[in-house]
This record gives structure tokens, sequence and C-alpha cells, in this order.
């Protein structure tokens, strides 16, 4: 018989269903058994009664079992079905436990047995030590607050995807095997077997491909982007992330704002329609003003903090596009200047000549802007340099020999001179953007398969050792690891 989601069965009033899914409670009461069942789209009850064979059946099953129930859809009185009916007369939104009816059971298959779980699977496992979910995350998965997070994720990705299209986008895909090039974090590198010695690296950003792209004539680019970065955990980052990534060419800074802003006012009122954007248009800050107004560049803008249906969305704009080395904790800083945040990018008119002539320098004002989410840095961008001679002033102000300028960006160099047109684009944190979404406190509640806080994944044991032969076969050799004093 074909199969009925849960959350249609309400639908199927005095018909025969069969549903497929887990049991998620198992109570026996002699005579009678109740089930809740669940699948991802719902859960319902389910009874047995007056049927030996299937009580029979029934005696065994145990939670995380996963089975197939064909029965009778009957209408639910009871005081659960009509709390249900009034939200739902309130609301108009059917919660996740469909409980204004159930399902007579005639009939019980099992697909399979499961093991005693290591932990309840619960509305939420919130209280459960995050290394034991991390490790169990295929059960942890399983519960209604990681089922809601990783199906919202999925509902404002495709939101994007149809936007931008809307808009004239292409969604491209950029190598994940790369080049080693210094552009802040340290890099993931990956020895090429067939070059000995040689090695790829894995991309902290696309930022290269995209400008490539709009070098192509490609005009409008997006990609969900899985990015890489070997650098020092904290707080909310991971190694590895997901960036919406965009590139536009013929864009102002205007219209890169303009149409984000309205990207992301879509997504709350459609997706997340009990939230509350606290000023449209977003304000718009200057990085001076909110560092001497706030003492930081992610100013949390909301009234009242404590309601956590306001979002308070800003700008923060015309930032300084260099800072003393001995001020940044950049890893690959090369010389006594490096950047605060692209060396790709493009300065504020005013101040091209400064930029090609090295003077100045630390009074040049960055084409670059960020937004900023209740505190929280959601995204990043900039108008870039599409010139070649300007991205090679950057690079020289930033330490970079010719030589290495020539070894490390001379495709980029180029690529602008062969008839780029003016572009600019913006990443966002997605990761970062659903876990205030969805009112998580880390974005390891968002991702389905996080490292934990110090870059590893408990569930899969890695990172791991390889064998001795996968080493001969890169030719590479282990150094002793040095003692801790």
């Amino acid at each position: 018989m074909k199969r009925t989601l849960i959350k249609n069965v309400h639908n199927e009033l005095g018909n025969i269903v069969t549903i497929k899914g887990w049991i998620d409670v198992a109570r026996n009461q002699g005579k009678m058994a109740f089930f809740d069942f669940r699948d991802v789209s719902g859960k319902v009850q389910g009874v047995v009664f007056d049927k030996p064979e299937v009580m029979e059946v029934a005696k065994t099953l145990r939670p995380e079992w996963v089975v197939a129930v064909t029965g009778i859809v009957n209408e639910r009185n009871d005081k659960s079905a009509k709390e249900f009916k009034e939200n739902l007369a309130n609301t108009g939104t059917r919660e996740f436990f469909i409980k204004d009816v159930e399902i007579e059971i005639t009939e019980i298959e099992v697909l399979n047995q499961a093991d005693t779980p290591t932990f309840e699977i619960t509305e939420s496992t919130g209280g459960i030590n995050e290394e034991v979910r991390l490790k169990n995350r295929y059960l942890d998965l399983r519960t209604e607050r990681m089922q809601n997070n990783m199906q919202m994720r999925h509902r404002v990705a495709k939101l994007c995807r149809d936007y931008l299209d809307e808009q004239g986008f292409l969604e491209l895909e950029t190598p994940i095997l790369t080049k080693s090039t210094p552009e802040g974090a340290r890099d993931y590198v990956v020895p090429a077997r067939l070059s000995p010695h040689q090695f790829y690296a894995l991309p902290q950003s696309p930022q290269q491909y995209k400008q490539l792209l709009m070098s192509s004539g490609m005009e409008r680019y997006f990609q969900f982007a899985r990015c890489m970065r070997d650098e020092d955990l904290r707080g909310d980052r991971q190694p590895e992330f997901t960036q919406l990534d965009l590139e536009i060419s013929f864009a102002t800074e205007e219209d890169i704002i303009t149409l984000n802003e309205e990207l992301l006012v879509k997504i709350v009122t459609e997706l997340y329609p009990e939230k509350r954007i606290q000023q449209i248009p977003f304000p718009r800050i200057s990085y001076t003003e909110s560092m001497e107004k706030y003492g930081n560049d992610r100013p949390d803008l909301r009234e009242d903090k404590n309601d956590p249906n306001v979002l308070a969305f800003c700008w923060i704009v015309d930032f300084p596009f260099f800072e003393k080395t001995a001020d940044s904790d950049d890893p690959q800083a090369q010389g006594e200047w490096t950047f605060t945040h692209n060396p790709f990018s493009l300065s504020k008119p005013e101040h091209i000549e400064n930029l090609k002539s090295r003077q100045n320098i630390k009074d040049i004002v960055a084409a670059q802007y960020d937004i900023v989410l209740n505190g929280y840095e959601i995204g990043g961008g900039s108008v870039r340099a599409h010139d070649p001679e300007i991205l090679q002033s950057i690079l020289r102000i930033l330490g970079h020999s010719d030589e290495k300028i020539e070894t490390n960006f001379g495709h980029m160099l180029r690529a602008l001179g062969s008839g780029t047109p003016p572009h600019g684009g913006i990443a966002w944190g997605f990761d970062r953007l659903m876990m205030i979404l969805q009112n998580e406190k880390t974005i390891r509640e968002v991702i389905a398969f996080p490292k934990n806080g110090e870059g590893r994944d408990p569930m899969m044991d890695s990172p791991s050792e390889i064998s001795q032969e996968q080493l001969d076969e890169l030719h590479l050799e282990l150094k002793p690891l040095k003692k801790e004093s």
C-alpha cells in the first residue's frame, strides 16, 4: 500500500492508510497498546485493540524500531485533541504532534529493530552532554528540535536559490582543490599524490574564483560554498562552514546592499512570520562611529534583548582598508601592513590615488561592508579591485615582492587585465544566520554534522592517523611530536 506521510493522515479520516517511521513511545496496557509514531513530517498516536495477532507483534516493539503501520484513521476527542484543535484555530498552524486523529492499527511490519538508544529521543536533547550528542549525532538529529533546524535550513536555502534565480543569478560550483595563497587564515593543505612534494589547498572562500567568473562574463553568480579555515577555534566558529556567496558585475555598493537587504527581509517575512525586523531599511553605521559609540564593529541594536523574536539588522560601512601587522591576528601577514577584510577590495573613489601611490595608507577607506544581526557579523563583502594596477599596488602595500605577486596572484592580474568589468559581492555566514533565526546558542545546532570545540568529529573519530602505505604514496615522513615541557 502507498505510504502516507504522518502530516497528511488527518486528510484520510475514515480511510485505511500505511505510515512508515520510528516508534517514538510504546505503552503496553495489557489488552490494548498505544504508540506514538514519528516520521520526518510529524508524529501521531496509534492504538491496537481487538486484534490478538497484531497485539502479539505490538508486545515486542520498542522505541526507535522502524515499522510500517497500516490502520484506519479515526478522529480523537480527548483533552489533547481539543487543545490541538484550539491551537490550530488560533494560529492556523498544525503542530508536529498531530493529536486530532489517531490510527486504529490493523497491521504492523517491523522493518528494522534498534538497540536501546544511548539517550531518549525527546523533543530536544539540549540537557544531554554535547559530546554524547555529537558522538551519536544520527540519534540526536531524530529529535523534533534538530529535525526542525535542518528543515528550516533547507527552506531558507531554497528561498535564497529561488530568489537569486529570479534575479538572474547562476548557481556555479568552484573548485575544492585549489592553490594555497595568503588570504588570511591558515590553509588546510592536501598532498597531491600524482605531483610529489606539491600540495593543494582547501578553499577559505571562493573569492578568487568568483572574481574570475566575473572576468569570464558570467555577470551574476552564487553558490552555497563549503569553506575551510585552519584557525584556532573559539566561540561559534567551525573549521568548515557554509557561505552563501554572491558576486555581481557592473554593481555598485548600493546595488549589492539593496539586493541583500531585500533577500533578508524576504526570508524573515515568508519563513519566520513570528519575528519582527526592528528597522527597515537597515541602519547604516560607519566603522568609526560604531567603534566610538559601541566599542566594536558588530553592535547589538535590539531595543529589547530579551525578546527572541526581534531582529536588529545593520550595515557597518567605510572600514579602514589596512591596519598595522602588529595590531592584527593575521598569521600570513607579509610586511608592515595587513588588510582588515579582503586584499581584493577597492577603496572609496576619493582614496584611489592614495592606493595607487601607496601614500597615506592608514587613512585609506575601503568600499567594504558588513551585515550585522543582533550583535553577530553574518556577512561581509566589498566592491572589488578590477584594475590589475590597483590590485598589484595593494599587494605591494601588504609586503609582497613582485616575484611572490606573480607566483601567488599572477593569474588574477592577467584575468583583470583581460577586460574585467567593475564588480562586487558579499558572502553570508549561512550557519550563523540560521543559528540566530532558530534561536540557538551555537552554530553546531544548525549544522548536521559539526565538529566539536576542539575541531574533532566524535562520531567519525576524525582527524585520524593514516597508514604508512598512504604516507609512502604521498612521499611524506612524520616528524616526532615535540614533548610538552
